[in-house]
């Protein structure tokens, strides 16, 4: 298991951003009302905001409303700004990197290193290792790290397994290099990627091209259609990979960092189903007043739940009282992460909508 401890990096601030759009769930017409509520009942979720899947909001979008917000409030000059990093798996373009196309339509001066790591629900907890690894050297000063996806273009309509699920939300945190007060910022991660079959999708990048066969609807065992240019995830592999993983890793996460749940304000666990978040929250052991959720309105956004999660539940103790909080997060890959993170009194934005 890779271990980090990152010094000399404070929060300094957090802002999130989702699509005005939304979807109910109970709104969909190609399941009876019975068997909505029972998926309600599993998921946790009732409605998700989805942007419009046409071109006209991307992750990027969010991510960039996000970050003017959170510039303001800061008061941080965009010539002051000497990294971006951009999480996400729904990117502008194939190439260039989004990062790069941010840097330029949000006028960051070209000194500014910008870059894209290319990750899932795992995308907060691995994007603060590289990005407060970077800072905590002195060569950075303050850093953007930008996670989000609007993977709910990714969710076919006939495919009940993923359409109660994916919601788009675009988030930023801003980290400072502090040699005087810096925050504890420990990470723990693994990676298996004989899961990457699990939770995938399967044409559009190199190595199966678009074809004429990707656009075609297809009928699985489940009774599920999707084309193969959607998203196609194994429930039972990933809640296996999930359950198995994180405990492991937040056990070393403890012992390394000698971490007492007694001690912790909050655990922030990645949103990714009800009954996934409840059978994680009772192997790390926490109480439910202790794990805030805000599966039931916004979904399993993926890299961004957490910072999402920061955002809309607790924005106010953020702000006025220091907080120290664990974290975790599976994704696509799979790819594992969890964390240790303390804020102090930090600026947080009001939930933005596009």
């Amino acid at each position: 298991m890779a271990v980090a401890s990152i010094k000399n990096v404070k929060i300094a601030g957090m802002a999130a951003c989702v699509p005005e759009r939304t979807e109910e769930n109970r709104d969909y017409t190609l399941a009876s009302p019975e068997e909505i509520e029972k998926y309600i009942e599993m998921t946790g979720v009732e409605r998700r905001h989805c942007a419009p899947h046409d071109g006209k909001i991307c992750t990027s979008d969010l991510c960039q409303k996000a970050t003017e917000g959170l510039l303001e409030k800061l008061g941080w000059a965009k010539e002051d700004v000497d990294l971006i990093v951009f999480v996400s798996q729904t990117c502008d373009y194939r190439l260039p990197a989004t990062a790069i196309v941010l840097q330029d339509k949000m006028g960051f001066p070209t000194s500014t290193l910008a870059f894209d790591v290319t990750l899932g629900c795992s995308g907060f907890v691995v994007g603060l290792g590289v990005a407060g690894n970077l800072v905590s050297t002195g060569n950075f000063k303050k850093a953007l790290l930008m996670v989000g996806n609007t993977q709910s273009e990714y969710a076919n309509y006939h495919d009940k397994s993923m359409y109660f699920l994916l919601g788009d939300a675009g988030t930023v945190t801003a980290l400072e290099y502090d040699t005087e007060n810096p925050d504890k910022i420990d990470l723990c991660y693994m990676t298996d990627g004989s899961g990457r079959k699990h939770v995938i999708v399967p044409d559009g990048g190199s190595r199966n091209r678009v074809n004429a066969k990707s656009f075609e609807l297809e009928e699985f065992e489940d009774g599920n259609k999707r084309t193969r240019l959607d998203e196609k995830m194994d429930g039972v592999e990933v809640f296996a990979s999930a359950i198995t993983g994180i405990p492991r890793l937040y056990k070393q996460l403890q012992s390394t960092f000698n971490i007492d749940n007694e001690k912790i304000d909050y655990c922030l666990i990645h949103q990714a189903s009800k009954v996934l978040f409840e059978k994680l929250r009772k192997k790390m052991k926490f109480p439910e007043e202790k794990t805030p959720s805000n599966l039931k309105d916004f979904g399993n956004t993926s890299g961004g739940t957490i910072p999402l999660l920061m955002v809309n539940k607790l924005k106010d103790e953020l702000e006025n009282r220091p907080l120290e909080m664990v974290m975790s997060a599976v994704g696509v890959g799979f790819s594992l992460g969890t964390g240790r993170i303390t804020t102090n009194k930090i600026k947080v934005c009001d939930l933005m909508y596009l």
